[in-house]
């Protein structure tokens, strides 16, 4: 695939909050990017599709996967295996698409650390950060969390700030709009890069 891959692939991290999950589905629905396919170990949920909400893998077929060097990156949560394909990440790139992953700072390094050549040329990461009063406000605004779980949040949110300076490009959030008018503008920029232009 060296030499046609015209895809980017965009991490983007930020902590509980900071809308990055917002910005992400936003720029699926307008057709600016992809989500990769991921795979888990939990029971498909009513009206979920094996291949097109996940590869629904036993135990045993997500170990062999993982032993066989498959994932960009997978993580245990809440007792549930999820992992990237690197496979599906390719072949969405290969297809000349933008591929997005909403991912935390330990899958970005992972991924940041990929010895594949594609996936090193196509890669670029962001990270969304909210001024702590500003993350605060928002996560009170929720009205769904509890104050034990709102100061969780906030302690988890200063860790990760703690690594932005890991990632290539820094949003300082300020509000919906101007935030997905930033990113949209990120992509665009990814996409001109030289590195990523079909050779003839």
């Amino acid at each position: 695939m060296s030499n046609n891959t015209s895809g980017s692939l965009l991490i983007v991290s930020g902590p509980s909050g900071s809308g990055k999950t917002t910005l992400c589905r936003r720029a699926e629905r307008e057709g600016l990017t992809s989500y990769s396919i991921s795979c888990t170990t939990r029971p498909p949920r009513p009206g979920e599709v094996h291949g097109t909400d996940y590869y629904f893998l036993s135990q045993a077929e997500f170990d062999a996967r993982i032993a066989a060097g498959d994932f960009l990156e997978y993580a245990c949560v809440h007792g549930n295996n999820y992992g990237t394909l690197k496979s599906e990440v390719l072949r969405l790139l290969s297809a000349g698409k933008n591929v997005v992953m909403d991912i935390d700072v330990q899958g970005a390094a992972s991924i940041r650390a990929c010895a594949d050549p594609d996936i090193r040329r196509a890669y670029a990461d962001v990270y969304i950060h909210v001024p702590p009063d500003e993350l605060e406000r928002r996560l009170r605004g929720r009205n769904t969390d509890s104050e034990e779980v709102i100061q969780l949040r906030l302690h988890n949110a200063a860790i990760e700030n703690a690594r932005s300076g890991e990632y290539q490009y820094l949003l300082v959030s300020s509000g919906k709009e101007q935030d997905y008018t930033r990113f949209k503008t990120l992509l665009s920029s990814l996409s001109m890069r030289t590195a990523l232009k079909k050779r003839d």
